[in-house]
């Protein structure tokens, strides 16, 4: 994101985030946490809650607000230092489960969870994919009624932050419709499996359910209202967080790759004075600056809940993907040899993005969503 794109409300917010990075979590330090379960510290977790990560898309109420009234554009300039400085943590499905519990839950769930999530004292995830990562509604975990209970038997892939997480809001099939419920990862017959993921910073897991009983009151909001609306709304805000993460992440590494093609001398001269990497350099500037465009457009539509929201999001998501692992390999070929090192930093960014995409951004799944909402 560019800063004169910014209000002088956000510029401090994007200053004061950056600031904090820098003192608390570069990328340094992110790298130093390669090994750990968690993949970020307490004190990592607090510090981003004061500075209001997990607070604007929650009401007022609740402890929530945000800097300049619109909590879903001062969330991607957050996004955007998120990727450019590769930050580990529950940044993306933090923002989610809050939202969603903002708008949907009941006033019990709200109050329950929405302070401590605020505070950075609850550590929430969204588990929206089955065990191969794909998008299922729900299909994969399915919800039977018991009395006044209901019981959770199947899995959830995938899921971000699964093993620091004390909350989940699950996606499942009940009564035969989608549904979302909220599951406290303590209780009985919860298992969580960690996987290694691409992305270094990052930590995922499979979660499986096996016969586990929760009071019916778990259900996020009014079982008997549309769910699919609430999907709708929920997956719009994470690919538009996705999308401004994976922009922070590539502005990164362009700048990283002209300040290289400054200081490598080869023949006597800077590389980036050779034409074929200026050529090379001006069409990913190009296409990193279509895709903050698309990106700033979707975050709008969403914010101002456009009746072709959904479009635009995954127009904007399809587009991102389809040009950041282009930028990003011609990247890693002006930097040569030295970028293929696990000593260099570029790799930590190449994985960022291509997790975002894969999950987020895929485009095949786009475009096959663009041809659902545009039919007549």
């Amino acid at each position: 994101m560019d800063d004169e794109d910014l209000t002088e409300e956000q510029r401090m917010l994007h200053q004061a985030t950056t600031e904090f990075i820098e003192a608390q979590l570069p990328v340094s330090a992110t790298r130093a946490l390669h090994d750990d379960p968690a993949g970020y510290t307490a004190k990592w977790l607090t510090g981003t809650a004061e500075l209001g990560w997990y607070s604007m898309l929650i009401t007022e109420e609740h402890g929530g607000g945000s800097v300049t009234g619109n909590g879903l554009l001062d969330l991607t300039a957050i996004a955007d230092s998120v990727g450019r400085y590769v930050q580990p943590g529950p940044f993306l499905t933090m923002n989610v489960v809050g939202a969603a519990i903002s708008e949907f839950g009941t006033d019990a769930q709200r109050a329950a969870l929405l302070p401590r999530i605020v505070a950075g004292e609850l550590v929430a995830t969204w588990a929206p994919f089955d065990s191969a990562g794909s998008w299922d509604a729900g299909a994969g975990l399915r919800a039977t009624r018991d009395g006044a209970d209901i019981v959770l038997s199947g899995s959830r892939g995938f899921v971000t932050d699964a093993a620091s997480s004390e909350s989940m809001l699950v996606v499942c099939h009940l009564d035969g419709t989608p549904a979302q419920v909220l599951v406290d990862t303590n209780t009985a017959g919860v298992g969580v499996e960690p996987l290694t993921c691409f992305d270094l910073s990052r930590r995922i897991g499979e979660v499986t359910f096996n016969d586990v009983r929760l009071p019916v009151d778990a259900v996020l909001g009014d079982s008997s209202a549309g769910t699919s609306e609430q999907l709708e709304r929920q997956l719009q805000i994470a690919v538009v967080l996705a999308c401004a993460e994976t922009v922070g992440a590539l502005d990164a590494m362009f700048a990283m790759t002209v300040e290289y093609s400054k200081n490598r001398i080869a023949f006597g001269r800077p590389i980036g004075s050779f034409q074929a990497l200026k050529h090379t350099m001006a069409d990913q500037l190009l296409q990193l600056e279509s895709c903050k465009a698309a990106t700033a457009e979707a975050a709008k539509a969403v914010a101002e809940r456009s009746a072709e929201a959904a479009e635009i999001v995954s127009m904007a998501a399809a587009y991102v993907d389809e040009y950041a692992s282009e930028i990003a390999q011609k990247c890693l070929q002006v930097h040569g040899g030295i970028g293929f090192t696990w000593e260099h930093d570029l790799h930590l960014f190449m994985r960022r993005v291509r997790v975002n995409t894969s999950m987020w951004c895929e485009k095949a799944w786009h475009y096959e969503r663009l041809c659902e909402v545009c039919a007549p």
